[in-house]
């Protein structure tokens, strides 16, 4: 662990020096490219009410997902229901959707067990 850790220094320092030279211009540029979004004036007060105005909003476009959600539900119920009517490219489609569900489930575990494929440490 510590060779990696002097191997990675000196290119964290270049990383370093670069963002020391480079950032402020970096910034500005992206600054401009995207004022269309800043709002004016940028104070902490505008920021605190931007804030407060994005989490009423999506508190406000829970019942919209809400309903959503079980429209879906009723449609996948009718589709259990109907299911010898079910054709090979919607089952495809669902067991893709599975298989990808359960990679993301092994990325997970392989991640919470600190990217170790065999086992937690002990």
């Amino acid at each position: 662990m510590a060779s990696k850790l002097q191997q990675l220094q000196p290119k964290v320092a270049q990383a370093s020096q670069f963002v020391a030279k480079h950032g402020c211009a970096y910034n500005k540029q992206l600054l401009e490219q995207n004022k269309q979004y800043v709002q004016e004036p940028p104070t902490v007060e505008k920021c605190n009410l931007l804030a407060k105005q994005l989490f009423y909003t999506r508190l406000a476009s829970i019942p919209g997902r809400y309903e959503s959600f079980w429209k879906e539900l009723d449609y996948v119920k009718h589709l259990w229901k109907n299911r010898h009517e079910l054709k090979v490219e919607d089952a495809g489609i669902a067991a893709l959707f599975w298989l990808e569900c359960y990679a993301w489930f092994c990325a997970g575990e392989i991640v919470g067990r600190g990217f170790s494929f065999t086992g937690y440490y002990v």
